[in-house]
C-alpha cells in the first residue's frame, strides 16, 4: 500500500521508498528524513483542498507531504503485518 492511500490515524510500517526515476532526488530526501524500512508512520490529517498536503508523522517528527511524494513510500498496515 502507498502512504498516500493510508487511511488517517492508521498505524503502518515503512517497507521502502520507491524511486520514480533513476537518481530520484525526492525519494532520496525522504530516506534522509527518516522514511526507511521498519519505521512507524501515520497519516494524521489531510489538507482541505484535494486532501493535500498530508500531515504525516514518523517517529516524533511531523512532515507535510504532497500526495505525489507520499505515493513513493510503500507501507504495511499493522493489522496486515501481524496476520
Amino acid at each position: 500500500m502507498k502512504l498516500s492511500d493510508l487511511p488517517r490515524r492508521t498505524a503502518a510500517t515503512v517497507q521502502a521508498v520507491e524511486d520514480a526515476a533513476p537518481n530520484d532526488a525526492i525519494a532520496r530526501r525522504l530516506r534522509e528524513l527518516g522514511f526507511v524500512a521498519g519505521e512507524q508512520v501515520e497519516v494524521l490529517a489531510a489538507g482541505p483542498i484535494g486532501a493535500e498536503p498530508l500531515l504525516v508523522q514518523i517517529g516524533f517528527t511531523r512532515f507535510a507531504l504532497r500526495r505525489a511524494e507520499a505515493a513513493r513510500v510503500r507501507v504495511t498496515v499493522e493489522a496486515e503485518a501481524t496476520a
